[in-house]
């Protein structure tokens, strides 16, 4: 950089202050436009749920262009200055923010690298860092998820580069579900099968054009109950991601007063019984 243009910079020059009001009602505009935006593609989203990933999806790239365009007309109403001018300034500006701001600018990188690449994308539900949710908004510096505990939780973008997420729909409304249960080794495993695959099928909340699987075998309880037990897992689709924990309760639910109907014991109730012995 040729330092002479030090002697040529005037910051006073730099800035109309005629154009601070327009510059002012402009960031005011952008910040409405993109609040209305969200709010528009999120009522379009709610009314067309077969497309609501889509409005979510499409929500995010027009407030990441109104934000752009909104950042650019407001340094053209207040700056001005040559072409010399314009350089100096930029290579100031750039060597400041790369000494301070080195995790910002590298949170906005991999933001911009989040909404090329798409590993995941507004709507989906994914599990990062021992975190699990739907991703509301994938924003140049942080990315928002909501758990299931309605938490609003923020991860600088740059984390998602350098760990494993896993994305549970990959942009799809429906969800696999997966439920697990343990029953004694001495139970009627056959029977509970059945019961297991009727309380999924007949749920209100299953994704009937995607198949449900039921899959069975021996072996230790993780953490506690019986030393072994059989373990039975169902897996299904639901309708929706958002309805996953009304799913799930609603087959535990089924499948736990068809075990007490037919008195089939699971692995926690057995430890009870003989317990109590």
């Amino acid at each position: 950089m040729d330092l002479t243009l030090l002697s040529n910079l005037d910051i006073v020059h730099l800035i109309d202050t005629g154009g601070i009001i327009p510059a002012l009602f402009i960031a005011l505009l952008t910040y409405f436009s993109m609040r209305f935006t969200r709010f528009g593609f999120d009522r379009l989203g709610e009314n067309y749920t077969r497309y609501r990933l889509n409005m979510k999806q499409a929500s995010v790239l027009v407030q990441f262009l109104i934000l752009l365009l909104g950042s650019f007309l407001c340094l053209s109403q207040v700056l001005m200055f040559s072409q010399d001018g314009f350089s100096l300034l930029i290579g100031l500006l750039a060597l400041g923010v790369s000494w301070s701001s080195k995790d910002l600018v590298a949170s906005l990188m991999a933001g911009i690298t989040l909404l090329l690449d798409r590993p995941f994308q507004v709507g989906d539900r994914v599990s990062f860092a021992g975190h699990y949710g739907e991703v509301v908004e994938i924003g140049l510096r942080s990315v928002r998820i909501v758990d299931l505990d309605d938490n609003l939780i923020s991860i600088p973008n740059n984390q998602f580069l350098q760990g494993v997420v896993s994305c549970a729909n990959s942009g799809n409304l429906d969800q696999m579900c997966v439920f697990r249960f343990y029953i004694g080794c001495n139970q009627d495993f056959q029977l509970a099968e059945t019961i297991i695959e009727e309380a999924v099928v007949s749920s209100p909340y299953v994704f009937w054009q995607k198949p449900v699987s039921i899959l069975m075998k021996e072996g230790a309880v993780p953490d506690g109950a019986e030393r072994f037990a059989i373990h039975l897992v169902a897996k299904a689709y639901v309708i929706d991601g958002r309805y996953e924990s009304r799913f799930s309760s609603d087959v535990h639910r089924r499948v736990k007063q068809a075990f007490r109907q037919h008195k089939i014991y699971t692995a926690g109730e057995l430890e009870w019984v003989q317990a109590g012995r």
